[in-house]
């Protein structure tokens, strides 16, 4: 930890910083577990040269998921955008889970979601991974789909030459039915929005905990379908969050639709490597069968 952010925090937290030891796991901040002089122990994540406003974005994320009082997310202590920048939350922890862990996550994520959303979309803007996401807020969620997730990743991702004309014109084709593929309307649902196992932590009580969000109100099943995507979440989840919150019929079907906005987004953040994945998911989304109209 350097002088600087060491000097921040005892300034921001009134107190002096007894030592720090470095954490891994992160792959855009460098983290640190934080020990104060009065006793207190902190999650510390910082970054030389972060995107304006990223750590504000992530602490009003938190707080807007803490907000729906269904799932843990660590307390946000103290956050600065400017040089050093970063985030101090508390530090949890992880126990050994409990045994009923799997069932309480998928309880508590539909009831998560259930809390709602005024819109879809967020009255600000944020981010996914390092990558601005732009939440201008809409009535309509296909609409907001395409224009604020698929459309904007796609023309990153077209502008960097990583997709190819043949790919641009079956998003073109996935445009004109997307109504009919969205599945039947409902209103948003308050999502973390970066849903994969690495965003899941066990707390204190080996119950789930939420971190690193990327919030807006959206579809709930964005949230399902990234779940799956790379794993780390067991069948037990999806049937207790099934249980919780039954999906409208074809949400099946509608996997891979959803899956392709974390797939650009990885084209986005990682290179060619994905775009493989982005038009097989591409491919299947068009071909499904819309079940009960659109939204």
């Amino acid at each position: 930890m350097t002088p600087s952010l060491r000097a921040a925090l005892e300034q921001r937290l009134g107190t002096a910083v007894q030592s720090t030891r470095p954490l891994s796991g992160g792959d855009i901040n460098d983290a640190f577990e934080v020990a104060l002089r009065n006793g207190d122990r902190l999650f510390v994540k910082t970054h030389p040269n972060p995107p304006g406003g990223m750590f504000e974005a992530e602490a009003h994320g938190l707080r807007w998921l803490k907000e729906a009082e269904a799932v843990r997310v660590p307390n946000v202590l103290a956050f600065s955008d400017d040089r050093p920048a970063y985030l101090a939350l508390e530090l949890l922890t992880p126990a050994k889970r409990v045994p009923d862990f799997d069932e309480g996550l998928g309880s508590a994520l539909a009831a998560l979601h259930a809390r709602g959303a005024p819109s879809f979309g967020l009255d600000r803007d944020n981010f996914i991974g390092r990558l601005p996401q732009s939440n201008t807020q809409s009535g309509d969620w296909a609409s907001f789909y395409w224009r604020e997730r698929l459309e904007a990743q796609l023309r990153l991702a077209t502008d960097r030459g990583l997709i190819d004309s043949g790919a641009q014109r079956q998003f073109d084709a996935l445009q004109r039915v997307l109504p009919d593929r969205v599945g039947p309307a409902e209103p948003p649902s308050r999502l973390h929005g970066d849903l994969w196992g690495g965003n899941l932590h066990v707390d204190d009580g080996g119950r789930p905990c939420l971190i690193d969000p990327a919030v807006y109100g959206g579809h709930r099943e964005v949230d399902l379908a990234m779940m799956r995507l790379f794993g780390g979440f067991s069948s037990r989840v999806f049937s207790a969050y099934e249980e919780a919150w039954p999906l409208a019929p074809g949400a099946e079907e509608r996997i891979p639709l959803y899956q392709l906005y974390p797939l650009l987004v990885h084209v986005n953040l990682f290179g060619a490597g994905y775009v493989g994945s982005v038009k097989r998911a591409l491919a299947q989304a068009i071909e499904s069968q819309p079940k009960l109209g659109g939204s």
